[in-house]
Order: C-alpha cells, then structure tokens, then sequence
C-alpha cells in the first residue's frame, strides 16, 4: 500500500492527511518544529498517521510540500531527487517578499519551484483550493458530484501518478500540462479558490468560514481556458 508523505502541518497539509486516512492511505507527517509537535493532530488522524521528521516523510512512496515558498530552502534537494512531489505553494508578496522572475512573469512559481528542485518529479496540485473546502468537496468515484482538480507538471508520468493519489482522496483530476501555463490556476485568477464557493461573491474577509459548492470538469476547463493572467506584480498579498 503506498504510504503518503507530507511535509508541513498547515491547513492544507492537514486537510490532504485527512482524506488520506479516511481512505486507508498510511500517512508520514512532519513540520519544521518536529514529531513531538505533531502529537496532538496524529492522535485526531488515528491508526493510519504517524508523525515523523523531514526526511521520513521524504522517504515516502509520494510526497506531498505544502510549506510557504520562502520556506523552500530549508528542504535538502537530495531528500526528494527522482520522487513525485504534489507541491500546493503559491507566491504571497506579503508573506515571501518580492520576487522579481515572478513580478514580471518571467517564471511562473512552479517553474522557479522546479529550479530549485532540480531532479524532483513536481507537481503543482492543491493551490487552488481553500483548505475547508477539501474534506467538504470529497466524493466518492461514483458521486455525481464530484469535484475537479487542476494539476500541471513537466512530467506527464508524475502528472499521472498525482492524478491516482488525487483520485483516490475523493477528486477527479484535470491534467493542464506544462508549468508554463500553471498561471491560470494561481492567485486571483478564474480558476482559483471562488470557483469552489458556493457563493462566489463571498467577502474575502468570510472565505475562511464560507461553504463549497462542487465544480466539474467542464467548469473547472472554462476557467482555465477563458481566464486572463493576473499581474502579479499589483498583487500585494
């Protein structure tokens, strides 16, 4: 059975162990604070979770990062060399500071990930989600109203790989290619975290408490398609 890494404790790390355990899926859990920090959210996560350092979790069959992006440096390259890593950054001036190959759309954040992950299989799935909108929008494969996912990589078989794990946590997934593209699903764009509201027109200062409603794969393929690129460098959060 494949065991889940995860590197980072975070609203949607700990969303994604959820799912995973509720499917059987064995979990290696880890933060930058260590195992001992952990114990109270393994012990919610039950039997299937163990907390672990950064690199048991990075000595998983698949790895997921979900730590901030200014935080990419503090994980060892070789840990992740040759593996498939679902990666959920995305880039928030206010909290990593500026970037320039970002502000002026040079790279999108997956590419300038890939760079400083040389050798590492990524993916970029889980960004476009708001994290209490993961367990509420798991279905099973049969559900009709399954949600939809978008996930982009240069590895199509990674790609493939993330597209099963995703599958099985209660998603469909909609493979959109390469990471040169992957701006249509970051920050402030059609295909980002209000595709999932129930409410659209939600107040950003209610999102963190507003419900999901589910989005198909023909909905999710509109907003991929027809959205414009953000300009990154207005952004200031």
């Amino acid at each position: 059975m494949t065991t889940l890494g995860i590197i980072g404790s975070g609203n949607i790390g700990a969303a994604i162990a959820r799912l995973a355990v509720a499917g059987e899926i064995p979990v290696v859990i880890s933060n930058s604070r260590g195992p001992e920090s952990l114990a109270k959210l393994v012990s919610e996560l039950g039997p299937f979770a163990t907390a672990g350092t950064i690199e048991q979790s990075a000595n998983q069959d698949l790895v997921v990062l979900s730590i901030p992006l200014a935080a990419h440096p503090s994980i060892p390259v070789e840990l992740l060399q040759g593996k498939t890593v679902l990666d959920t950054s995305n880039y928030y001036p206010s909290r990593d500071g500026r970037i320039a190959e970002l502000d002026d759309h040079s790279l999108t954040t997956s590419e300038l990930i890939q760079q400083r992950f040389q050798g590492v299989h990524l993916v970029k799935a889980f960004n476009n989600i708001l994290a209490h909108h993961i367990p509420q929008l798991a279905r099973p494969a049969d559900a009709p109203d399954r949600s939809t996912l978008p996930i982009a990589s240069n590895y199509p078989q990674a790609a493939t790989e993330a597209a099963s794990l995703i599958a099985r946590l209660g998603f469909d997934a909609l493979d959109t290619g390469a990471f040169a593209d992957s701006w249509r699903f970051e920050p402030d764009s059609a295909a980002y975290t209000r595709i999932y509201l129930a409410d659209p027109s939600t107040p950003d200062q209610d999102l963190m408490e507003a419900p999901a409603a589910p989005v198909t794969e023909e909905k999710l393929r509109s907003a991929l398609t027809h959205g414009t690129r953000v300009d990154v460098a207005k952004r200031a959060f």
